[in-house]
């Protein structure tokens, strides 16, 4: 089973559809969307401060989302890619965007709609991450414009998570 706990009276709260691994970790102010997928010893910690997730988003395996006490809360939108590894705190992530495994997004950046960060990539405090864009390297720089290709995998991937998740909850 997950650990889903409360916090200071904030259970989080997990919309229709959703897999969360039995080993993953949700507490306090935490809102799943729908056609969620949290997988394993992800941790999603809404201890310090909310966090929010969009519909068909997918936290993958050891990802850790948390937020600055009183400060910066975490907004995921819907259909986003959260990869392996990865570390996302205080920040927001808009629709179709796809976080890299191990990348580490920090407080106050801002992901824009349409952006990729790549494998690794550290995006630094406050970072603007503009909208039809590759991002790569430490800190996370401005590659180059997406690909066709690219930018159809942003729509693709959140539907192929909702049936890798439809395989454990049969």
């Amino acid at each position: 089973m997950p650990t889903i706990l409360p916090v200071k009276d904030k259970v989080p709260q997990i919309g229709n559809d959703c897999f969360i691994a039995p080993n993953s970790t949700l507490v306090g102010d935490v809102e799943l969307g729908n056609h969620c997928s949290v997988w394993f010893n992800a941790v999603i910690r809404g201890d310090v401060n909310y966090i929010k997730i969009g519909n068909y988003s997918n936290i993958q395996d050891n990802v850790t989302i948390h937020g600055t006490f009183e400060k910066n809360g975490t907004d995921v939108g819907n259909y986003v890619n959260i990869g392996h590894n990865a570390i996302v705190h205080g920040c927001r992530i808009d629709d179709y965007a796809l976080i890299g495994m191990g990348a580490i997004v920090m407080d106050r950046a801002h992901i824009q709609s349409n952006v990729i960060i790549a494998a690794g990539a550290v995006v630094l405090e406050n970072t603007v991450c503009e909208s039809g864009f590759l991002y790569a390297g430490v800190p996370a720089k401005k590659i180059k414009p997406l690909t066709a290709e690219q930018l159809q995998l942003l729509k693709k991937l959140p539907h192929n998570y909702v049936l890798y998740s439809s395989w454990f909850m049969e």
